[in-house]
């Protein structure tokens, strides 16, 4: 699998302005006090979530500065949250379970975002978990893709999803109705999920292009999911969709691996493609729905908004990330060392994002 550090670099810099600087520091330091923060603010994934709630109450016991406040709010609401301007009013930092849009850092321009850091903090794969009441169960991705998507091929034409139970894809599979809970298209690992398995899983199936010869309108079949209850949308969440797996054990859930790592006693992972959902796996890019996760910095409010660049030394520190860190505890998949040091060094710098 390929990841995401070898993407073509865009030769215009966003600069942000002595002036624009200045505004933002009367804003928060001068006649504005009831509206200045100091406290820093993060929005976005709920797969992040965990990994920045755990270094703010690290952060925040290390006396110095008070604990940030984190939010779930799905990487692409978090997104627009972050870009909608510079100011005491607007979050400081993004979480993501992708990796940011060039649409999303145009937006953040036109309202004045013009300088990011963006900082890879490691790997997450995302499970098809289910309750370890149920019998094992392996899928491919072009199952998972007759399973959810919205029309499939049948006699040499598309036509809406005739598949009811997993057997009816392959007599194999569980007699029971499909029924799989996964995030909102506001989320990230939405987004992932139907790149890495509902597109990959539909390139897997051959009749689909004999059907739909034209590219993008192929692409938009294979990402089209059903919408007649076979794919529930479980909101943001993970913990309300780990409860419901746990009381239907015939349903499947769509969330990253640290949830997996936290629920081991009650759930369990299908494997894909005859691969598992383990560490080294995801790491390596074998097990197929395994991505990168960042986090992004405004880097108007450093010095500013108190104690950024130390929160964010604190996120990119080796007792954080590293093989043994705290984070890897609750589930994120650690980067290679050297990886790790670039990320420091450009946390450190505040180097602002080229896509």
């Amino acid at each position: 699998m390929v990841h995401l550090e070898g993407l073509p670099v865009i030769s215009r810099k966003h600069v942000f302005t002595a002036a624009a600087a200045v505004a933002l520091s009367v804003a928060v330091t001068g006649g504005a006090n009831a509206q200045s923060r100091d406290q820093i603010r993060a929005v976005g994934s709920s797969t992040v979530f965990p990994f920045t709630t755990a270094v703010a109450e690290a952060f925040g016991k290390g006396g110095k500065f008070k604990t940030p406040v984190v939010e779930s709010t799905g990487t692409g609401g978090g997104l627009k949250l972050f870009c909608a301007g510079v100011g005491p009013s607007h979050p400081d930092i993004a979480n993501a379970s992708r990796r940011i849009k060039k649409s999303e850092v145009e937006q953040c321009a036109a309202n004045g975002v013009t300088q990011i850091t963006e900082l890879k903090i490691g790997f997450d794969g995302i499970a098809l978990a289910y309750s370890k009441k149920a019998p094992e169960v392996a899928l491919t991705t072009a199952i998972l893709w007759k399973a959810l998507a919205k029309e499939v091929p049948v006699d040499g034409k598309l036509v809406a999803n005739p598949y009811k139970k997993w057997s009816d894809i392959d007599p194999k599979l569980p007699n029971a109705e499909i029924e799989v809970l996964g995030p909102p298209p506001t989320s990230g690992t939405r987004d992932t999920f139907n790149e890495l398995a509902m597109l990959e899983g539909c390139k897997k199936t051959p009749e689909v292009k004999a059907v739909v010869a034209d590219e993008k309108a192929r692409e938009k079949v294979c990402m089209t999911i059903r919408e007649d209850g076979g794919y529930v949308e479980a909101g943001e969440n993970d913990n309300l969709i780990v409860q419901k797996l746990n009381a239907n054990p015939a349903a499947f859930g769509v969330f990253g691996y640290s949830y997996i790592e936290q629920n081991r006693d009650k759930l369990q992972s299908a494997k894909m493609d005859g691969v598992d959902l383990t560490a080294p796996n995801v790491a390596s890019g074998k097990y197929e729905l395994s991505r990168p996760l960042y986090v992004y910095v405004k880097n108007a409010h450093a010095g500013v908004i108190p104690g950024i660049r130390e929160f964010i030394a604190e996120f990119t520190s080796e007792r954080a990330v590293g093989d043994e860190g705290y984070l890897a505890d609750k589930g994120l998949i650690p980067e290679p060392k050297d990886a790790r040091d670039a990320a420091r060094t450009s946390a450190v710098n505040l180097t602002p994002l080229q896509l």
